[in-house]
């Protein structure tokens, strides 16, 4: 069983790489792909009490061999 990475809705970290190794390369595009990062109560649902977009930031960074981008960006409705 994977972890889930986006309490609000409900995705794991499978997704995430899966949505990676399909061409995936930013936030913006997982969030197209996945549907993660684009709630807005992470800081209500995940444990952690923050926002799930520094995880798959790192998720990226490791998949990808870069270096993580932080910043919380499915909490702000600028941003969705």
């Amino acid at each position: 069983m994977s972890q889930t990475v986006c309490y609000c809705k409900n995705v794991d970290e499978i997704t995430i790489v899966s949505a990676i190794r399909a061409g995936a390369k930013d936030l913006k595009t997982i969030k197209e792909m996945t549907g993660a990062c684009t709630g807005n109560r992470c800081k209500e649902l995940n444990p952690k009490g923050s926002c799930c977009s520094a995880d798959i930031a790192a998720i990226l960074a490791r998949e990808l061999n870069q270096k993580p981008v932080s910043g919380c960006s499915c909490c702000d409705d600028d941003n969705k």
